[in-house]
């Protein structure tokens, strides 16, 4: 038996039912799926804004499975947003969601590798406030979401250890 080594395509008219599944998906704790029918999406509009957001959100719902391709194809996904505001929101939470995964996992430098993540993501955040469309407070609901899981997981930065030098901007 011939296995097929071709992928199917949907048609356009398909893509809202398309594109409700993957959210379903993602709801149900299967983003390998979601992700799935995203690819097959962007397959047919690779423009699509709906299909991008929700291949983004799908791969960094994978982050505490140890998906080690996952984080650098959710950043590729970042310059493909149409707006500003879009970009660092969405550059934000994916550094998010890698610092609440590092938190949960007991490896040794997970806390300060978490505690850099959750900085990072807070400083997009900042970037993206100033240009949230009116009403829009999710950059404001994720940078405080971010400080309370540092709080939560009691992180903070790499220590400089006692004695050594501090370095300055001669």
């Amino acid at each position: 038996m011939m296995i097929a080594t071709e992928f199917k395509s949907i048609s356009r008219d398909e893509i809202p039912a398309a594109l409700e599944k993957a959210e379903r998906y993602r709801l149900l704790n299967e983003p390998a799926q979601a992700e799935s029918i995203c690819h097959d999406v962007l397959a047919v509009d690779p423009d699509n804004q709906a299909a991008l957001i929700t291949l983004l959100l799908s791969l960094t719902d994978q982050f505490p499975g140890d998906c080690a391709e996952c984080f650098p194809q959710a950043k590729a996904i970042v310059p493909k947003l149409r707006g500003e505001y879009e970009q660092h929101y969405y550059r934000g939470l994916i550094y998010e969601r890698r610092g609440h995964a590092a938190a949960l996992q007991n490896h040794p430098g997970s806390a300060t590798a978490a505690y850099e993540w959750l900085r990072e993501a807070m400083s997009f955040f900042e970037q993206a406030e100033p240009l949230r469309p009116h009403g829009n407070c999710d950059a404001i609901l994720r940078w405080n979401s971010c400080l309370r899981l540092i709080e939560r997981y009691h992180l903070h930065p790499e220590a400089v250890p006692a004695g050594d030098p501090v370095l300055g901007d001669d």
